[in-house]
């Protein structure tokens, strides 16, 4: 099933992932995913270690940074975060654990 930039409607989860996989084609998209999301537990090991909250609203902008910049000038489209917050970072996760077990390449 085909789907539009701006029409999508997803009825669970495993709809969506599909979708979002092709929204990151870019292998460059990819690898800079899968850093922010290493900053993200970096800056959360952090904030535990430490105490100091602050690292949480760093994690934010690390993870979305990293990603924002691989949609902007590698894939060229626009985040899904901006229509599907709850599945973009689902897919996000999914995504960073399936490049771990060697399921998708960077």
């Amino acid at each position: 099933m085909a789907h539009t930039a701006h029409t999508d409607h997803f009825a669970s989860f495993a709809e969506f992932y599909p979708y979002y996989l092709s929204e990151h084609r870019n292998t460059v998209s990819r690898r800079l995913h899968f850093v922010g999301s290493l900053g993200v537990i970096g800056c959360l090991a952090m904030a535990l270690a430490t105490g100091d909250w602050l690292w949480l609203p760093a994690a934010v902008i690390c993870g979305y940074g990293f990603a924002w910049v691989g949609h902007f000038f590698f894939e060229k489209n626009r985040p899904a975060t901006f229509r599907h917050p709850l599945y973009s970072l689902m897919g996000d996760w999914v995504m960073f654990k399936d490049i771990c077990v060697g399921k998708i390449s960077l």
